[in-house]
């Protein structure tokens, strides 16, 4: 089941002395970061209003009510979060969180191969990280010959393996 609320980042420190923030980005960029008005505590228990900005590769947060350091000081460590509503994302994107977890299975055979356990950026492209039940890890690269279909609503990332990934692979 997708979680309705997702952890964006996390408090890592203040800037400077009126009650601004410091994030660690656990979204894209820092500027997708910024572009959210409204962020929310424990996992979307706790609304809160937010201006944020990109700096460097991290996000600087001022929080509504928050006007001294040792009010930021106090939230160090929280975790924040957005509501996976208020997000649009292009067609064919997930989010890496609804990822983990999925089962890999071989879209011809139907062989489960194991879940993912990591999603890996190489830059070129994304690599899925597959550990079955003995967690032994085998690495998927996202690549379309490869990849036929990620659906976290169906629970599953059907492939068709390329030579050499899998152990009984020829």
């Amino acid at each position: 089941m997708l979680k309705q609320y997702l952890e964006i980042g996390k408090i890592v420190g203040t800037h400077g002395v009126r009650g601004e923030l410091r994030a660690e980005c656990w979204c894209d960029s820092p500027q997708f970061f910024a572009a959210f008005k409204k962020l929310y505590f424990d996992e979307g228990n706790e609304k809160i209003d937010v201006i944020s900005r990109p700096h460097k590769n991290m996000a600087l947060v001022k929080i509504k009510g928050v006007e001294s350091v040792e009010q930021a000081d106090l939230l160090r460590g929280k975790v924040l979060y957005v509501n996976r509503k208020d997000i649009r994302l292009p067609k064919g994107t997930n989010f890496i969180q609804d990822i983990i977890g999925l089962e890999v299975k071989d879209v011809d055979s139907e062989v489960v191969y194991g879940k993912v356990t990591e999603v890996i950026k190489t830059g070129a492209n994304d690599v899925y990280e597959v550990k079955n039940e003995d967690k032994k890890a085998y690495y998927i690269p996202v690549i379309k010959d490869v990849v036929i279909e990620t659906n976290p609503k169906k629970g599953v990332v059907l492939i068709r393996p390329m030579k050499g990934i899998f152990d009984d692979e020829d």
